[in-house]
């Protein structure tokens, strides 16, 4: 109807007995059809799919994981898609319409209590010396946890037991972050699955995808490797990686397949361990985008998306443009993210930042949680609540303090923040890494920062312009891509409801068994037969002397 009333509000109404030239009206014939499929190709549906019915269970009580989930759901419901949504925070407020429908899990599962009551600890800034084996015992609380959680809330066991459910759905979207029973939910429907990843190209997703990543340079999700390891580094990279996925093999989902027999076992469905869920899903939205990640093989269902969360800017509040207007010597945002919260900063530490502070030119806004800080300089502004990306959007600020989470980090890169990078927990401490690699970032250890360190890295970003050029640079890199990342996400979310499945893009690795998928079996076979051959030689060889020696011996004697 759109591309009608536009070609007839350009119409020319000519007089019937009006004589035109023959290839006049030839010409004009011709640019009517081209206008037409012109048109018909850019009225933003150009896939053929119109208004699937997508169930999404974005289940993980992460705040800053749904700035990622949000964007996502806003953008289907917009191109008309219905979706429901079992969700761990609420979307009301963004008013999608009766096209959404929302299965509330609560109340908010808080799963740092149970992180902090295993590990023995206050707060989470005690969590910035963990080693891999402990990320790893961490993201099995948070999983089984957060998981049996949500399959407990009554709305969802009514999803789940369903009576009539085939043909009420067209696709499943899943979080890929350890909530895996999920998955079962497309064998109860008899869908296709399109999986995000959060934390962006995670190194199980060699298993999940069927894609081996080479250790050598592509380093452990939760390491502080780079892809120049040194050969101690890739000894220990290949360590956490293999036993990652043999701690998932003989650990983790036999522990998932039990929460899936316990809310799923009864159902007369067919359901295979969650192993082979996982290796069934047909694409898998990832959270990164070049330059911000290892380059690293690929399969065609591993779809980049990272920066998908990031909108247009919008206009700050009155408060903080003034503030930032204002900011003649440049300004510092200060920003944790929602998980690790600067109100849990030991006060020695939090001495330091306001004594530094204190001490520079620039004004400073921080993200802070509690409504105000002893004896706060006047060039500090605290909020409880601020939006990063369109702060960093602000030309007066010059320095991103960040905890190095893949979100914010985005965004520093997307606005061209140069970063001060204070890393955690888990992949923090891998993007802060990156980033201070490409040279648009410095990394600072928590327990060890000083009054004279920090200073001292906060003015080489803001003065020395190597920083700032090296950002604008990956900015420009990240930016430029052929689609958008949200209309990236879309196109293959409505590519695999359009083939009803996407097993073509599937890898046959995932039919291997783990020690065939890292050939450790051709490995064996090519090291165990050789030395099998050299031992048979050897033994051959001695029993040859010796008997050799006896005859010897035996003539002697004779």
């Amino acid at each position: 109807m759109a591309s009608t009333n536009l070609i007839n509000s350009n119409h020319v109404h000519f007089n019937s007995s009006t004589q035109l030239p023959r290839h006049f009206t030839c010409l004009t014939a011709c640019s009517l059809v081209f206008v037409l499929l012109l048109l018909s190709g850019c009225g933003g549906r150009t896939n053929g799919v119109e208004g699937a019915r997508i169930l999404a269970a974005y289940v993980f009580p992460g705040k800053s994981h749904y700035g990622m989930h949000s964007a996502l759901i806003k953008e289907l419901v917009d191109r008309g898609h219905e979706v429901t949504m079992i969700a761990a925070f609420t979307l009301e407020h963004m008013k999608l319409g009766k096209n959404y429908t929302e299965i509330l899990i609560e109340p908010v599962y808080d799963f740092w209590s149970d992180v902090m009551d295993f590990f023995k600890t206050e707060n989470i800034f005690a969590l910035t010396d963990m080693s891999n084996l402990q990320y790893y015992k961490m993201m099995d609380i948070i999983a089984f946890s957060t998981t049996e959680h949500a399959l407990k809330q009554p709305k969802v066991l009514e999803l789940i037991n369903d009576p009539q459910p085939r043909g009420k759905f067209d696709l499943l979207l899943c979080e890929q972050f350890y909530q895996e029973p999920f998955l079962a939910l497309s064998r109860v429907y008899d869908v296709p699955i399109v999986t995000s990843s959060t934390l962006g190209f995670e190194s199980r997703m060699s298993q999940m995808m069927g894609v081996i990543m080479p250790w050598s340079f592509v380093p452990h999700t939760f390491s502080p490797y780079n892809d120049r390891m040194t050969f101690f580094e890739r000894l220990m990279n290949s360590f956490y990686s293999l036993t990652e996925d043999i701690i998932r093999e003989y650990d983790y989902f036999p522990k998932m397949d039990k929460l899936v027999e316990k809310y799923f076992g009864h159902l007369n469905v067919d359901i295979p361990p969650v192993s082979k869920l996982e290796q069934n899903i047909s694409v898998a939205m990832v959270n990164s985008y070049t330059p911000l990640s290892t380059t690293r093989p690929l399969v065609p269902g591993m779809i980049a998306v990272g920066g998908l969360h990031i909108h247009p800017n919008k206009k700050l509040p009155e408060d903080l443009q003034t503030f930032l207007d204002g900011a003649v010597d440049g300004a510092i945002f200060f920003s944790l993210g929602s998980n690790v919260q600067s109100k849990d900063m030991p006060y020695e530490k939090m001495r330091i930042f306001l004594d530094v502070f204190a001490s520079m030119k620039q004004r400073v806004i921080w993200k802070f949680e509690n409504d105000s800080i002893p004896d706060m300089p006047k060039n500090i502004l605290i909020r409880k609540w601020l939006p990063q990306s369109d702060i960093l959007a602000h030309p007066n600020v010059k320095v991103f303090i960040t905890h190095g989470g893949l979100f914010g980090t985005q965004e520093g890169v997307y606005h061209g923040v140069p970063m001060l990078g204070i890393p955690i927990y888990c992949d923090q401490h891998l993007n802060i890494r990156k980033a201070e690699q490409s040279g648009y970032a410095i990394k600072l250890h928590f327990p060890t920062i000083t009054k004279e360190l920090l200073k001292e890295s906060l003015e080489k970003l803001i003065y020395n312009p190597q920083y700032r050029n090296n950002i604008q640079r990956y900015s420009t890199i990240f930016r430029d891509r052929p689609m958008a990342a949200r209309e990236t996400a879309v196109y293959w979310i409505e590519y695999v409801i359009r083939h009803k499945v996407a097993t073509h893009l599937r890898s046959a690795g995932l039919d291997l068994k783990w020690y065939e998928f890292y050939l450790l079996d051709v490995i064996a076979f090519a090291v165990g037969v050789p030395l099998l051959i050299i031992g048979l030689l050897v033994f051959i060889v001695r029993k040859v002397c010796c008997r050799s020696s006896k005859s010897v011996k035996k003539l002697k004697r004779n």
